[in-house]
């Protein structure tokens, strides 16, 4: 039995997440935490709200809100929304819990004691009409590297080039839209990465199976310009992990709290501890899958993101679990997403433009969204959705292929044999034949889902319930029945059969459809099918089932075009 560490970059507290977040990080990797628990394997599923920095007070102060008040409130809702989608995190955290506050300070006083923090003095922006300094994210304007007008003073979302706020063209105060900005000296730490450029090299260097879009991304940041530079880790912010060497003062940074992107990654971990306190666990349960001294040098570390996240998890925070000096388990893999784009344009959520999660589950139930935007992941490149596109996966590959299948034998065996799995005939070439190109599927599904490549996976899953269709169409058994009913019994119990093997195959994909099969067929086991010929013959003769009520539903032409007006423009 394998352990498996997984994390999904945590998304901001700064409201609901449109389906473009969704695909980007936390569903695929629950497709990959689910298989890796049918498979046996121990897993620990985390993720959490990312609550600190300018998003979260912008939010609040939007809502006209005490920022804390309005964090607990945003993460309350979006852990009802991952549950709506059916997300298995072993733990769903918050960035601002004391688990992180201590670990945060922790790690920054190890950090300054192997030399890797230095205090700068620097000219920050300073806004008249705020009355404050403005922390990077708190400033906008265009990127003097691709023209993007919407750049922030720490990135540009758009080409991802790392930025200051003073390469902004045309800067402005993202609280006030103010150009009124000058410059004034103020303190703040910097992580000295450039001095640990090489480690970082030789580290991703060394990574040769992950995937081109993560190093590419990761070497273009080490080696842009003048390669890796320092990065500032603390902002003059009033929300936020307050600057102290552990728990000790930190002198010339009273009033400044830890910069966002050093805390939030930090809280992977403190999510693990946070996960233990909640189940009464101790410390070395939580240790055991973070700590190398502790057990987790044989725990593989495996992390999901947007192509935006992976300069901070490929460079600064393996810079800051490193420079520590202390046995921190390290990623082993990163799964990195390019952008799902939305109907000819991009999701947005200033606009509201675009699909987002709790409207999502109000149109329609989870399972339909996990299908399509896992079977379309942008693994390779940017993807779009289209309401076309959409209602075409939907109709033929859920409900024309594998409902159509579930409904059509159970309903036959129902009028012709009853609600239980018939006698009579053996299985014979037909049965042998589906049960060989059964076992080669699964094999090149398995091995998909092992290598995350998320897409053929789907691809291959679908083929597998392609078979049940094409053997009953093939087989026949409403015509063979007036001939030979002993034939007709045993093409009905293989097939039967089959629908317990696509419940517990389908199940990373689409669990809720999974679970209405398996309890349709009369069992809760959704086992691994790894062997065949012992799955086809589970269900004995006698043995209840029954006819359950449509798996998906057709959309309609009417209700794709009225959806497509509907999330087209500003967000209500």
């Amino acid at each position: 039995m394998a352990r498996i560490l997984i994390t999904s970059a945590i998304p901001y507290i700064n409201g609901i997440k449109h389906l473009g977040n969704l695909v980007g990080s936390q569903l695929p990797a629950d497709l990959f935490a689910r298989y890796n628990r049918a498979r046996g394997n121990e897993v620990m599923f985390l993720c959490a709200t990312d609550e600190h920095g300018t998003p979260a007070e912008l939010a609040a102060a939007k809502a006209g809100k005490p920022v804390s008040e309005y964090c607990a409130e945003m993460h309350a809702v979006q852990a009802e929304l991952a549950r709506g989608f059916r997300l298995s995190f072993d733990h769903f955290g918050r960035s601002s819990s004391p688990q992180n506050h201590r670990l945060t300070q922790h790690l920054a006083g190890r950090l300054a004691d192997a030399g890797l923090i230095e205090e700068v003095s620097e000219r920050q922006v300073f806004s008249n009409a705020d009355g404050r300094f403005l922390p990077d994210r708190y400033i906008e304007g265009t990127c003097p590297n691709c023209g993007y007008d919407k750049a922030r003073g720490d990135q540009c979302e758009n080409c991802t080039k790392q930025l200051d706020p003073t390469d902004l063209i045309d800067a402005r105060s993202a609280i006030s839209g103010s150009t009124d900005l000058e410059v004034r000296e103020t303190k703040h730490l910097y992580l000295r990465q450039s001095s640990m450029r090489q480690t970082l090299n030789d580290w991703i260097d060394s990574k040769s199976d992950w995937p081109i879009l993560t190093t590419s991304i990761a070497r273009k940041w080490l080696n842009d310009g003048d390669g890796l530079r320092d990065r500032g880790i603390t902002r003059d912010l009033d929300w936020g992990i307050p600057v102290k060497k552990g728990e000790a003062d930190w002198p010339g940074m009273e009033g400044k709290v830890f910069y966002v992107w050093f805390d939030a990654p930090i809280e992977y971990i403190a999510a693990a501890a946070e996960w233990a306190e909640a189940n009464n666990k101790s410390d070395a349960d939580w240790e055991r899958w973070w700590r190398t001294d502790k057990g987790a040098d044989d725990v593989r570390y495996v992390q999901f993101m947007g192509k935006d996240n992976v300069p901070f998890h490929t460079l600064s925070f393996p810079a800051t679990i490193m420079g520590s000096g202390e046995p921190w388990k390290l990623v082993d893999y990163i799964k990195s997403f390019n952008y799902l784009n939305y109907d000819g344009g991009q999701f947005s959520t200033s606009q509201g433009r675009g699909v987002f999660m709790d409207q999502a589950l109000d149109l329609l139930p989870s399972d339909y969204w996990r299908w399509w935007l896992l079977s379309h992941a942008p693994e390779s490149s940017d993807s779009e959705f289209t309401w076309e596109n959409f209602q075409a996966s939907v109709n033929k590959d859920l409900a024309d292929v594998l409902g159509n299948f579930v409904s059509r034998i159970t309903k036959f065996c129902r009028s012709k044999f009853g609600e239980v799995v018939p006698e009579g005939g053996t299985y014979g070439r037909r049965e042998d034949d589906v049960i060989n190109a059964l076992r080669a599927r699964i094999a090149n599904y398995n091995a998909h889902l092992e290598a995350i490549e998320i897409r053929k996976a789907a691809a291959e899953l679908r083929a597998i319930w392609v078979l049940g269709n094409e053997y009953l169409q093939e087989a026949a058994p409403w015509s063979l029945f007036k001939t030979d009913p002993d034939a007709a019994a045993a093409v009905t119990r293989f097939a039967l059969n089959l629908i317990g093997v696509y419940a517990a195959l389908s199940h990373p994909f689409i669990p809720d459809a999974s679970a209405e099969m398996a309890d349709a067929m009369g069992t809760e086991d959704l086992s691994w099918p790894d062997d065949c010929d012992e799955a086809l013959y589970r269900f004995a003769p006698g043995h209840a089932f029954r006819v359950p009520g449509v798996l998906f539903a057709k959309i309609t032409d009417e209700a794709r075009e009225d959806w497509q007006a509907r999330f087209s423009g500003t967000r209500n």
